[in-house]
């Protein structure tokens, strides 16, 4: 049966079936001889036994090897703007003077494909493999034939559709009859970041390692003042990501299948479909500290579950906060073959008016008010980088928007109706080209916005400028470092210098952008013979007590000064918002001329434990007023207490693939209170599903520990990382990278490797 889509004969193909009038065919038929053919002549047309994937090869070359869909041969994984390797086994020798073939390739999930759209491609090899087309065109040719065997090259464009593709190899004797076959195997076509012609093509090597093929990272969690990293499993090549990646762009994304072959608009649908606020997507947020119903966000240790749990259900998985959201984009993004990269910004600003400053308005108590405060900072935000062309954005001042686009799926502000960031060219945010598709002032403002304070005293009343604070948004812009397990700062890929020039010429030119015009009046009087400075010590325990410190100086020569005013510590979500206040310390000071004193709040840990936030956050803060002046003070700082890190060991020995060693965990309890109900999950190269260690109970001062055996896959490098919740401390981690060495036998077979491993649960020990 001759495969023609809605009666289309492409006039190039007349040549082979002058005489056979087009068909309507459903491209998704059984495999059989055409009906209409005589026993004769069907048995005369060239049949196809079987095709040779070729997928060792085709994976080694098009660096898809490690994909569960791969090594377990369920799928033929190839990157666009390549050739893969068809070998074809007929029922008898082939002649290219009476046999023609043709190779039709179509969308699998597309109901109408059309050539005209790039989903129905009809291809005639050439005789020979020296011309397989235009990059931007299918190519086919001949590379061997051997009696019933003929060996092809095909290649995909480097626009090709990034989704899975269902092949039939139609044949024809001609004047006589035809065949098709369809391949029992999807193909599965991806982003190449290593082909020249491909939007995604990233040139330096090791940056391909790293955002591309390595499938864990390190995420940068905490507060500015005390940076902590935590490990997650990206899992890019386990079982049923591949699938679920490449689905959710037509189920939830809704790209319509010629489109997904562009990057941009890959970006901007996953940027939505990884969370659920508008299409019921993968993850569902939650900034509560209430998860009944489903798994508090710090407990995920990887994409890998949350993926696999969504591709069976196809329901939001519960739960998740900015970094779980980052976390499965930068898989889904690695699985297509997007390089990708997590990012951090530390006070990251959350400007809900698109005003490019943070306004925070004060009371004539010095307290908050929150109803009028819409805007946030938090201690850390995390999102996404994906590199690509964009060729959509035309040439800029400083060049072009090609490199580093932001891509953020955590559901903060609606963007042309729908709950989305990006991609916005990091480029364009760090000149202030804030107009720029997509979201750019968005951006803008969470690495660089002003932050104001604002005495409010009423609707009727003017507003009063307490401070202006150029310097509290967007500290230590950090990503993982290539081939490191370190942190890289990048802070001058979005900003310039703060206090430089260009650093305030651009935040004019992007304000002179803003439509919004917040009124800036009454700045407060130019005195500056009192000066405040809060001290806060950067490395506290959880459990340990911590000190608040604010210096009071007056510099004048010759006048005596009385400061009034507070020091409020408040516990926080890391978001910034929802404060419950732990202890306020008033104060009045008589500074004597050029003399200074000291304001000193002490918080102990029975103050601040059953207020305390999942990530042990606060919000430090100090007012005061100068009497006999109009001179107010505010200021207000980020503070985290720092959890314990889960130890690991690993053997006594080298460690060598496929070669069991002992595993042991341990941690101890920081608290001066025990620990109930404690649970160790652990993953980890090999490890399907993760590892699951119950611990009653920690006493005070106690060390818990779990042990088990494990037996390393594959040569190379591994890490493996683990969480530790109980009902009084949870959100504590800890990871372990190391090196893999190849067994003996595998030096003289470099490529041999397994997925299996036989891993055993042992003992949990509490030590006392």
């Amino acid at each position: 049966m001759s495969y023609w889509y809605r009666n289309y004969t492409p006039s190039w193909l007349q040549r082979w079936w002058p005489n056979s009038p087009p068909r309507r065919v459903n491209p998704f038929r059984n495999t059989r001889p055409s009906a209409d053919l005589e026993d004769g002549a069907s048995s005369a047309v060239l049949g196809v036994l079987k095709v040779d994937l070729c997928q060792e090869d085709n994976h080694e070359e098009h660096h898809t090897s490690h994909f569960y869909a791969a090594t377990a041969k369920e799928a033929l994984v190839v990157r666009r703007g390549e050739p893969f390797r068809l070998k074809i086994h007929f029922n008898r020798d082939y002649s290219p003077s009476k046999d023609a073939i043709s190779f039709i390739f179509t969308v699998a999930d597309d109901t109408k494909p059309t050539p005209g759209h790039g989903t129905l491609n009809a291809l005639v090899p050439h005789d020979g493999i020296d011309y397989l087309g235009d990059t931007l065109e299918w190519g086919a040719g001949i590379e061997a034939h051997e009696g019933q065997t003929l060996t092809v090259l095909i290649k995909p464009p480097s626009t090709c559709p990034v989704t899975e593709w269902k092949l039939d190899i139609d044949t024809k004797l001609l004047g006589d009859g035809s065949r098709s076959f369809a391949l029992p195997l999807p193909i599965y076509v991806l982003f190449n970041p290593w082909c020249p012609d491909d939007q995604v093509y990233l040139e330096d090597r090791d940056q391909r390692k790293e955002y591309v093929m390595h499938d864990t990272t390190l995420i940068w969690r905490g507060s500015y003042n005390r940076l902590r990293p935590s490990v997650w499993k990206i899992g890019q090549f386990e079982r049923h990501v591949l699938e679920c990646s490449l689905k959710v762009l037509g189920t939830v994304g809704r790209i319509p299948p010629a489109y997904r072959g562009d990057p941009v608009r890959v970006a901007r649908a996953l940027s939505a479909l990884v969370n659920s606020v508008d299409d019921d997507g993968i993850l569902l947020g939650n900034w509560s500290e209430d998860f009944s119903g489903g798994v508090a966000p710090t407990k995920w240790t990887g994409s890998v579950e949350i993926l696999q749990q969504f591709h069976k259900t196809q329901k939001s998985v519960k739960f998740a906060q900015c970094w779980n959201f980052s976390g499965v984009l930068t898989t889904i993004a690695r699985c297509l073959g997007i390089p990708s990269r997590i990012i951090t910004c530390y006070s990251s600003a959350h400007d809900t008016q698109a005003s490019l400053t943070v306004d925070v308005f004060i009371d004539a108590n010095n307290k908050k008010l929150d109803a009028e405060t819409t805007d946030s900072i938090w201690n850390y935000h995390v999102w996404n980088e994906l590199w690509m062309q964009r060729p959509d954005l035309g040439v800029g001042e400083h060049g072009t928007f090609d490199g580093w686009q932001v891509v953020d799926a955590t559901p903060q502000e609606a963007s042309d109706n729908m709950y989305r960031v990006g991609p916005a060219s990091v480029s364009a945010v760090k000149n202030g080209d804030i107009l720029r598709p997509f979201d750019g002032g968005f951006v803008f403002a969470e690495v660089n916005a002003d932050k104001l304070y604002w005495r409010y005293n009423g609707p009727s009343q003017p507003l009063k400028l307490l401070r202006k604070d150029t310097l509290a948004i967007g500290h230590l812009i950090s990503t993982k470092a290539v081939l490191k397990w370190e942190r890289e700062d990048i802070t001058d890929t979005y900003k310039h210098a703060e206090r430089s020039e260009e650093e305030r010429s651009t935040m004019l030119k992007a304000l002179k952008q803003s439509r919004h015009a917040f009124s800036r009046y009454y700045l407060n009087d130019n005195f500056n013979e009192i000066e405040f400075d809060m001290e806060l010590k950067d490395d506290i325990k959880i459990g340990q007590s911590f000190s608040v410190v604010l210096k009071v100086a007056n510099k004048s020569e010759s006048r005596t000064h009385m400061a009034t005013g507070q020091i409020s510590c408040d516990a926080v979500l890391y978001t910034g918002v929802g404060a419950m206040e732990v202890k306020t310390l008033g104060f009045e000071l008589e500074l004597e001329p050029k003399s200074s004193d000291y304001v000193r709040m002490e918080v102990i840990f029975e103050e601040y434990y059953d207020k305390l936030s999942s990530q042990a956050a606060f919000q430090i803060s100090a007012a005061a007023k100068v009497k006999d002046t109009d001179y107010d003070y505010y200021a207000q700082d980020d503070f985290r207490v720092r959890k314990p890190d889960i130890k690991f060991q690993l053997g006594e020995a080298a460690i060598v693939a496929q070669k069991e060693l002992d595993v042991i965990l341990r941690l101890e309890n920081p608290l001066p209170i025990p620990l109930h109900k404690g649970l160790f999950t652990v993953e980890g190269p090999g490890i399907e599903q993760p590892l699951k260690f119950k611990i009653a109970e920690i006493p005070v001062g106690g060390t818990a520990a779990a042990t088990f055996k494990y037996t390393p896959p594959y040569a190379g490098r591994g890490t493996m990382l683990a969480k530790f919740t109980s009902r009084e401390l949870d959100d504590v981690d800890g990871y372990r990278h190391y090196e893999i060495e190849p067994r003996p036998e595998d030096l003289l077979q470099p490529n041999g490797s397994h997925r299996s491993s036989n891993i055993i649960r042992r003992r949990t020990d509490v030590i006392a």
